[in-house]
């Protein structure tokens, strides 16, 4: 049995190696929880909360109303909000007519908004009333039809939305008339005529999520039902999650993790989600201490801002029952700093790490409850088969060597929207006649059937002819006591073709020098090969984040190619920590609503 799975021997009592997928849409599977707990809390907004049987009526009244708007099978529509009612209500509504969502950052610029609703080709889109102005612009070069607006104040209780009107509320400005504007509350309170019955497939498109935005063009990845459906009936057989459990829903819903795990998972299930609109370390702790969530999930960068707030140490944090950190590489040192800050109030907490990409809605891998190996991202879920291949092949490596990490099961996406080539470069048919996702990530599997995600592909340096693995000497610096989080990129040398810079952002900023340079480069050397070691380091009091809190890389490359146009590279000093840039960071605008929404 444990001949071509050896990580079945790591499964707890109640992970089953396979699971019997329902063959429906994710809106019947909701209709499915209704029926199951009606009286129960489906979520929490900000002290609103509504039960199974609202939250059903929410939906129903709602897709009648994009029915009568002209919505149906296979029209796009586009979600472009945070973490609210009226995001998740649309998003099961659209379902239940067949229509296909596409899910987008609420603060993306025109610029951007333009490129993801003409890829997506919406002809509907809904937003907040705050966020009006990024669509004005640009509406009349995009096929959009009509534009719904929604309020945060049509989810308060009375009293938050006297305190939002007087307040937040008074600084948005007034949206002027419109045909293609139509108001939620609007389309609320109308009676529309019951939506027709529209057939609908488990295994056909539902929502279009997008690629990081690190490098190059995000790409549209297209979902089914069922694969959603398959990844929340994987993550809940990894809980066990039971109708009594609830989930601090923080990462962003246009994020598979955010979406797939923190939302569909708990509402497929009976469960209750705790919304949280925007992200900061002090309004998770306060929701922990007066919500009491049995689960939390997030990236490395909200474990690390968690345990470094003072408030954490008032925390009784005995309600979390799982922790799962992914989205990206988990340092050691920020697993053991969460866990201890934790364990100081007498409560043991495992930060388990997974791992997962979009392409398969957001997980693939998880730790163990009871086993952890460092530097390991997990075995497989349920039904899900991983393998290294060796690079460029069908051939598959051997334990503990390199190669580009495949995976099959249920969770595959059906391609990439409008991108039949990519879609044949990602997805292939292996000789044991299975679909394969060559996921792009170098990594490694040890006997036992632990992976070992190294980086993505395109992230190798090339030095003197020698491969080098940023995520290596991030490891290394980030395990030394000053340094926070750390980013290795390659830059261009004359001699070697590119040599390595790191950019490090400190635990205390005021610790910033040359000698402390000096010192983390001296550090690499004592643990790393040569030529993996940086030549550069350079200092900033916040590393640039992607839109769910991965270091972005990219901005930071392509930052380092445009300072160095005018520079002479054999005139560059070494070792030399160079003038700060600014950058405009915030991970707590990335994750929720800006500060005036």
């Amino acid at each position: 049995m444990y001949e071509k799975k050896p990580w079945l021997r790591y499964y707890n009592s109640y992970t089953p190696e396979f699971i019997d997928y329902p063959k429906k849409t994710i809106y019947e599977v909701v209709y499915d929880a209704y029926v199951k707990n009606p009286n129960g809390i489906a979520y929490d907004f900000l002290d609103y909360t509504s039960t199974y049987r609202e939250f059903l009526n929410d939906i129903n009244r709602f897709a009648n109303a994009l029915y009568a708007l002209g919505v149906r099978k296979g029209d796009r529509i586009t979600i472009c909000m945070p973490n609210c009612p009226q995001a998740l209500i649309c998003f099961y509504a659209a379902n239940k007519i067949g229509g296909v969502t596409s899910m987008i950052h609420p603060l993306s610029p025109p610029k951007e908004l333009k490129f993801y609703l003409n890829l997506s080709k919406s002809k509907y889109a809904i937003t907040l009333d705050a966020f009006y102005n990024n669509f004005k612009d640009i509406m009349d070069d995009t096929s959009i039809e009509k534009l719904i607006l929604a309020k945060i104040m049509d989810y308060l209780p009375p009293l938050k939305k006297i305190g939002f009107r007087l307040t937040t509320g008074r600084k948005i400005k007034k949206v002027p008339f419109s045909s293609k504007i139509y108001w939620w509350n609007d389309l609320m309170k109308t009676d529309y005529p019951q939506a027709e019955n529209t057939e609908i497939g488990s295994d056909e498109l539902a929502v279009i999520l997008y690629s990081g935005g690190t490098t190059g063009v995000p790409k549209g990845i297209e979902l089914s039902n069922y694969n959603l459906n398959c990844l929340s009936m994987q993550a809940i057989a990894q809980g066990p999650i039971v109708e009594e459990d609830s989930i601090l829903s923080i990462l962003p819903i246009f994020h598979g993790f955010g979406l797939g795990v923190c939302v569909h998972t708990f509402f497929i299930n009976g469960s209750k989600c705790i919304l949280v609109p925007k992200f900061s370390a002090d309004t998770v702790l306060d929701l922990i201490k007066t919500k009491r969530p049995r689960y939390i999930a997030g990236v490395p960068t909200l474990y690390a801002a968690l345990s470094r707030n003072p408030n954490i140490s008032k925390i009784d944090f005995s309600c979390i029952k799982g922790a799962f950190c992914g989205g990206d590489r988990l340092p050691h040192e920020v697993k053991l700093e969460f866990e201890n800050a934790v364990a100081k109030s007498g409560i043991k907490i495992v930060l388990r790490e997974g791992y997962g990409l979009t392409e398969s809605v957001s997980g693939i891998a998880i730790m163990p409850q009871d086993t952890y190996r460092q530097g390991s991202v997990g075995i497989p879920l349920s039904d899900t088969m991983v393998k290294i291949v060796k690079l460029g092949t069908f051939e598959e490596a051997l334990p503990g060597m390199d190669g580009e990490i495949c995976i099959s099961g249920p969770t595959l996406m059906i391609g990439y929207l409008d991108n039949p080539q990519e879609t044949e470069k990602t997805i292939k048919i292996h000789p044991d006649g299975l679909k394969w996702l060559h996921t792009g990530d170098l990594g490694s599997m040890d006997l036992d059937g632990f992976i070992y995600f190294k980086q993505r592909l395109k992230r190798i340096i090339v030095s003197s002819g020698m491969n080098v693995y940023p995520s290596q000497i991030e490891d290394v610096l980030d395990s030394h006591p000053a340094v926070a989080f750390s980013c290795a990129i390659g830059v261009p040398h004359p001699h070697k073709m590119a040599s390595v810079k790191a950019f490090v952002s400190l635990k205390d900023s005021s610790k910033e020098s040359k000698e402390l340079a000096k010192e983390l480069i001296k550090y690499c050397h004592e643990h790393l090969i040569k030529w993996s070691c940086p030549e550069e380091i350079e200092f900033r009091k916040e590393l640039p984040l992607t839109l769910i809190g991965k270091v972005a890389y990219g901005i930071l490359e392509k930052e380092e190619l445009e300072r160095r146009k005018n520079l002479e590279m054999d005139k560059i000093p070494k070792g030399d920590i160079f003038p700060e840039q600014t950058i405009d960071i915030s991970c707590s605008s990335s994750l929720g609503l800006p500060d005036n929404p």
